[in-house]
């Protein structure tokens, strides 16, 4: 099974998330417990993060 790169893909687990960001895995947990968190997506349980809402989000914020 072939591995896509991390810059390439749509949806990031959180420490996929964690690694390509340089934030922590517990911070983007935080950030994403909102039930209007616009840059979570979850599969059954298990939580996603919309990379490029991420980062729009990221670029809105002075501090996390």
């Amino acid at each position: 099974m072939k591995q896509v790169p991390i810059c390439e893909k749509v949806n990031l687990t959180l420490e996929e998330a964690a690694a390509y960001f340089g934030i922590g895995i517990n911070k983007i947990r935080e950030l994403s417990n909102d039930e209007r968190c616009g840059f979570v997506l979850y599969v059954g349980t298990k939580r996603l993060i919309k990379r490029k809402a991420f980062e729009k989000f990221l670029e809105q914020c002075y501090s996390i």
